[in-house]
Protein backbone atom coordinates (compact mmCIF):
# COMPACT_ATOMS: atom_id res chain seq x y z
CA UNK A 1 0.00 0.00 0.00
CA UNK A 2 1.21 3.55 -1.00
CA UNK A 3 -1.60 5.43 0.74
CA UNK A 4 -0.30 7.61 3.37
CA UNK A 5 3.12 7.08 2.46
CA UNK A 6 5.90 10.01 2.51
CA UNK A 7 7.68 9.98 -0.70
CA UNK A 8 10.99 12.21 -1.03
CA UNK A 9 11.69 12.88 -4.73
CA UNK A 10 14.27 14.42 -6.02
CA UNK A 11 14.53 16.47 -9.31
CA UNK A 12 10.78 16.58 -8.69
CA UNK A 13 10.36 19.87 -11.27
CA UNK A 14 10.53 18.20 -14.75
CA UNK A 15 10.87 14.92 -16.81
CA UNK A 16 10.99 11.65 -14.78
CA UNK A 17 10.24 13.27 -11.29
CA UNK A 18 7.72 15.27 -12.32
CA UNK A 19 5.36 12.20 -13.74
CA UNK A 20 6.62 10.15 -10.82
CA UNK A 21 5.60 12.73 -8.03
CA UNK A 22 1.63 12.62 -10.51
CA UNK A 23 1.58 8.80 -10.68
CA UNK A 24 2.34 8.41 -6.33
CA UNK A 25 0.08 11.40 -5.68
CA UNK A 26 -3.34 9.11 -7.95
CA UNK A 27 -2.10 6.49 -5.51
CA UNK A 28 -2.31 9.01 -2.32
CA UNK A 29 1.27 9.33 -0.90
CA UNK A 30 2.22 12.34 0.81
CA UNK A 31 5.34 13.77 -1.15
CA UNK A 32 8.33 15.84 -0.57
CA UNK A 33 9.16 17.41 -3.49
CA UNK A 34 12.96 18.85 -4.00
CA UNK A 35 14.13 20.69 -7.15
CA UNK A 36 15.88 24.38 -7.94
CA UNK A 37 13.06 25.89 -9.45
CA UNK A 38 10.97 27.60 -7.10
CA UNK A 39 8.54 28.58 -9.33
CA UNK A 40 7.92 25.25 -11.01
CA UNK A 41 7.94 23.83 -7.38
CA UNK A 42 5.00 26.14 -6.09
CA UNK A 43 2.92 25.07 -9.38
CA UNK A 44 3.35 22.02 -9.25
CA UNK A 45 2.41 21.73 -5.67
CA UNK A 46 -0.63 23.65 -5.80
CA UNK A 47 -1.88 21.54 -8.93
CA UNK A 48 -1.01 18.38 -7.16
CA UNK A 49 -3.01 19.25 -4.14
CA UNK A 50 -5.56 20.41 -5.82
CA UNK A 51 -6.58 17.72 -8.54
CA UNK A 52 -5.34 14.58 -6.49
CA UNK A 53 -5.74 16.15 -2.43
CA UNK A 54 -2.81 14.53 -0.91
CA UNK A 55 -0.23 16.56 1.34
CA UNK A 56 2.80 17.91 -0.58
CA UNK A 57 5.86 19.87 1.26
CA UNK A 58 8.33 21.29 -0.94
CA UNK A 59 11.72 22.08 -0.76
CA UNK A 60 14.32 24.24 -3.05
CA UNK A 61 17.18 22.05 -3.04
CA UNK A 62 20.59 21.94 -5.35
CA UNK A 63 21.75 18.79 -4.26
CA UNK A 64 25.33 19.66 -6.12
CA UNK A 65 25.70 21.13 -2.60
CA UNK A 66 27.19 19.48 0.80
CA UNK A 67 24.65 21.44 2.72
CA UNK A 68 22.18 19.17 1.32
CA UNK A 69 23.45 16.51 3.85
CA UNK A 70 21.72 19.06 6.83
CA UNK A 71 18.42 18.51 4.70
CA UNK A 72 16.36 17.38 7.39
CA UNK A 73 16.77 20.00 9.62
CA UNK A 74 14.60 21.94 6.75
CA UNK A 75 11.59 19.17 7.62
CA UNK A 76 9.11 19.60 9.88
CA UNK A 77 8.75 16.71 11.97
CA UNK A 78 5.36 14.95 11.02
CA UNK A 79 7.23 14.29 7.48
CA UNK A 80 10.55 13.24 8.86
CA UNK A 81 9.49 9.57 8.61
CA UNK A 82 10.44 9.27 4.97
CA UNK A 83 9.31 5.87 3.79
CA UNK A 84 10.49 6.28 -0.01
CA UNK A 85 13.25 8.34 -1.40
CA UNK A 86 13.54 8.50 -5.07
CA UNK A 87 17.09 9.83 -5.80
CA UNK A 88 15.77 11.11 -8.89
CA UNK A 89 18.47 14.47 -9.79
CA UNK A 90 20.50 13.61 -12.23
CA UNK A 91 21.95 15.15 -15.76
CA UNK A 92 24.32 15.03 -18.72
CA UNK A 93 26.16 17.69 -19.94
CA UNK A 94 28.46 17.99 -22.91
CA UNK A 95 28.95 15.04 -25.40
CA UNK A 96 32.36 14.39 -26.76
CA UNK A 97 35.85 12.48 -26.63
CA UNK A 98 37.11 12.42 -23.15
CA UNK A 99 40.60 14.63 -24.45
CA UNK A 100 38.12 17.13 -25.55
CA UNK A 101 35.84 17.07 -22.75
CA UNK A 102 34.69 20.48 -20.30
CA UNK A 103 36.00 19.75 -16.91
CA UNK A 104 32.96 22.27 -15.94
CA UNK A 105 30.75 19.78 -17.39
CA UNK A 106 32.28 17.02 -15.79
CA UNK A 107 31.81 18.47 -12.19
CA UNK A 108 28.32 19.27 -12.65
CA UNK A 109 27.75 15.70 -13.71
CA UNK A 110 30.10 14.58 -10.98
CA UNK A 111 28.31 16.64 -8.18
CA UNK A 112 24.95 16.08 -9.22
CA UNK A 113 24.64 12.19 -10.03
CA UNK A 114 27.20 11.01 -7.86
CA UNK A 115 27.95 13.46 -5.07
CA UNK A 116 24.03 14.45 -4.99
CA UNK A 117 22.79 11.39 -4.71
CA UNK A 118 25.21 10.67 -1.48
CA UNK A 119 24.32 13.88 0.14
CA UNK A 120 20.48 12.96 0.01
CA UNK A 121 20.87 8.94 1.07
CA UNK A 122 23.38 9.84 3.97
CA UNK A 123 20.69 12.33 5.29
CA UNK A 124 17.53 10.42 5.18
CA UNK A 125 19.06 6.54 5.41
CA UNK A 126 19.95 7.20 9.18
CA UNK A 127 16.01 7.99 10.04
CA UNK A 128 15.16 4.17 8.16
CA UNK A 129 18.10 2.00 9.40
CA UNK A 130 16.33 3.47 12.87
CA UNK A 131 13.06 2.42 12.01
CA UNK A 132 14.08 -0.57 10.20
CA UNK A 133 12.35 0.12 7.57
CA UNK A 134 12.13 1.84 3.99
CA UNK A 135 12.79 1.89 0.43
CA UNK A 136 15.33 3.52 -1.70
CA UNK A 137 14.86 4.12 -5.57
CA UNK A 138 17.76 5.27 -7.06
CA UNK A 139 17.38 6.39 -10.98
CA UNK A 140 20.48 5.43 -13.17
CA UNK A 141 20.90 4.38 -16.41
CA UNK A 142 21.52 2.27 -19.85
CA UNK A 143 24.92 4.59 -19.58
CA UNK A 144 25.70 2.84 -15.96
CA UNK A 145 25.67 -1.19 -17.51
CA UNK A 146 27.40 -0.57 -21.02
CA UNK A 147 29.78 2.75 -21.78
CA UNK A 148 29.20 4.40 -25.03
CA UNK A 149 31.63 7.03 -27.10
CA UNK A 150 31.38 10.68 -25.88
CA UNK A 151 29.61 9.30 -23.28
CA UNK A 152 32.14 9.01 -20.86
CA UNK A 153 32.13 11.09 -17.64
CA UNK A 154 28.26 10.40 -17.79
CA UNK A 155 28.62 6.84 -18.22
CA UNK A 156 31.48 7.26 -15.22
CA UNK A 157 28.53 8.68 -13.05
CA UNK A 158 26.15 6.10 -13.36
CA UNK A 159 28.15 3.47 -13.31
CA UNK A 160 28.92 4.92 -9.94
CA UNK A 161 24.99 4.83 -9.13
CA UNK A 162 25.16 1.20 -10.21
CA UNK A 163 28.06 0.20 -7.99
CA UNK A 164 26.42 2.38 -4.87
CA UNK A 165 22.65 0.86 -5.13
CA UNK A 166 24.60 -2.43 -4.76
CA UNK A 167 26.69 -1.15 -2.16
CA UNK A 168 23.31 -0.31 -0.49
CA UNK A 169 21.46 -3.25 -1.08
CA UNK A 170 24.07 -5.45 0.82
CA UNK A 171 24.61 -2.75 3.88
CA UNK A 172 20.91 -2.38 4.16
CA UNK A 173 19.64 -5.50 3.95
CA UNK A 174 19.87 -6.71 7.82
CA UNK A 175 17.37 -3.14 8.63
CA UNK A 176 14.80 -4.38 6.37
CA UNK A 177 15.22 -1.39 3.90
CA UNK A 178 14.64 -2.44 0.11
CA UNK A 179 17.13 -0.85 -2.48
CA UNK A 180 16.48 -0.63 -5.94
CA UNK A 181 18.12 0.47 -9.45
CA UNK A 182 15.81 1.92 -12.41
CA UNK A 183 18.27 2.16 -15.52
CA UNK A 184 15.97 3.54 -18.44
CA UNK A 185 17.33 4.07 -22.00
CA UNK A 186 16.55 6.52 -24.08
CA UNK A 187 13.63 8.61 -22.54
CA UNK A 188 12.26 11.63 -23.99
CA UNK A 189 12.55 14.45 -21.46
CA UNK A 190 14.62 17.78 -20.63
CA UNK A 191 17.47 15.20 -20.54
CA UNK A 192 18.92 15.85 -24.51
CA UNK A 193 18.26 19.48 -24.34
CA UNK A 194 20.04 20.03 -21.46
CA UNK A 195 23.55 17.78 -21.92
CA UNK A 196 22.80 20.03 -25.48
CA UNK A 197 22.72 23.46 -23.58
CA UNK A 198 19.63 24.39 -24.58
CA UNK A 199 19.51 23.94 -28.18
CA UNK A 200 16.12 22.33 -29.10
CA UNK A 201 17.19 20.93 -32.45
CA UNK A 202 19.98 18.87 -31.59
CA UNK A 203 18.30 17.29 -28.47
CA UNK A 204 15.22 16.76 -31.22
CA UNK A 205 17.55 14.11 -33.72
CA UNK A 206 18.50 12.21 -30.58
CA UNK A 207 14.57 11.00 -30.51
CA UNK A 208 14.28 10.47 -34.44
CA UNK A 209 13.18 7.56 -36.22
CA UNK A 210 11.87 5.78 -33.34
CA UNK A 211 9.40 6.39 -30.01
CA UNK A 212 11.60 6.73 -27.14
CA UNK A 213 10.50 6.31 -23.67
CA UNK A 214 8.81 8.50 -22.01
CA UNK A 215 8.77 10.24 -18.71
CA UNK A 216 5.63 8.47 -17.43
CA UNK A 217 6.68 4.66 -18.78
CA UNK A 218 9.35 5.53 -16.11
CA UNK A 219 7.10 6.41 -13.33
CA UNK A 220 5.75 3.99 -14.02
CA UNK A 221 8.09 1.37 -13.40
CA UNK A 222 9.06 3.19 -10.19
CA UNK A 223 5.58 3.02 -8.69
CA UNK A 224 5.48 -0.56 -9.91
CA UNK A 225 8.84 -1.86 -7.41
CA UNK A 226 8.06 0.70 -5.01
CA UNK A 227 4.28 -0.81 -4.41
CA UNK A 228 5.54 -4.82 -4.14
CA UNK A 229 4.52 -6.40 -0.82
CA UNK A 230 7.18 -5.33 2.24
CA UNK A 231 9.03 -9.11 1.78
CA UNK A 232 9.57 -8.34 -2.20
CA UNK A 233 12.70 -6.40 -2.97
CA UNK A 234 13.06 -5.91 -6.65
CA UNK A 235 17.21 -4.87 -7.01
CA UNK A 236 17.06 -3.89 -10.40
CA UNK A 237 14.89 -2.86 -13.55
CA UNK A 238 16.23 -2.12 -16.91
CA UNK A 239 13.49 -0.26 -18.96
CA UNK A 240 14.60 0.23 -22.53
CA UNK A 241 12.66 1.12 -25.85
CA UNK A 242 11.40 -1.48 -27.64
CA UNK A 243 13.91 0.49 -31.00
CA UNK A 244 16.41 0.19 -28.64
CA UNK A 245 18.69 -2.88 -27.40
CA UNK A 246 21.75 -1.05 -25.89
CA UNK A 247 23.94 1.83 -26.36
CA UNK A 248 24.63 1.22 -29.70
CA UNK A 249 22.16 -0.98 -31.16
CA UNK A 250 18.65 0.73 -32.67
CA UNK A 251 15.78 0.23 -35.11
CA UNK A 252 15.01 3.90 -36.26
CA UNK A 253 13.41 4.35 -39.23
Amino acid sequence: MIKGKIVFITGATSGIGYATAIKFAEEGARLILSGRREDRLIKMSTEIKEKYHVDVFTLVLDVQKRSTLSIMDRIPTEWQQIDILVNNAGLAAGMGPLHEGNPDDWDQMIDTNVKGLLWMSRAIIPGMVERKQGHIINIGSIAGKETYANGNVYCATKHAVDSLNKAMRIELVNYGIRVTLIAPGAAETEFSEVRFKGNKEMAKKVYEGYMPLQADDVADAIYYVASRPDHVCINEMIVMPTAQANTVHWNKR
